[in-house]
């Protein structure tokens, strides 16, 4: 499994830090800390960063869905 984050680009590198972890689960509390921040500014950075409309994309292969070799297939096979 591949996490992406598109529209990364328009983000600041803070923007970008806080976004990761909180895309990752963790709590603004923790961020915060982690950052050196606080937590009001952890949360204006994801607030900022979501009005710039970044987007989380997942990407799985094939095999993890059972569907590898898939397009190998005839048309007449199921």
């Amino acid at each position: 499994m591949k996490i992406e984050i598109r529209g990364v680009e328009n983000l600041s590198f803070r923007e970008r830090q806080v976004v990761v972890l909180k895309e990752m689960g963790e709590s603004t509390e923790r961020i915060a800390k982690k950052l050196n921040l606080s937590p009001s500014s952890v949360a204006t950075l994801y607030n900022r960063a979501k009005t710039k409309g970044y987007e989380v994309v997942i990407v799985l292969p094939g095999t993890a869905l059972g569907l590898a070799g898939a397009d190998d297939m005839d048309e007449g096979e199921v």
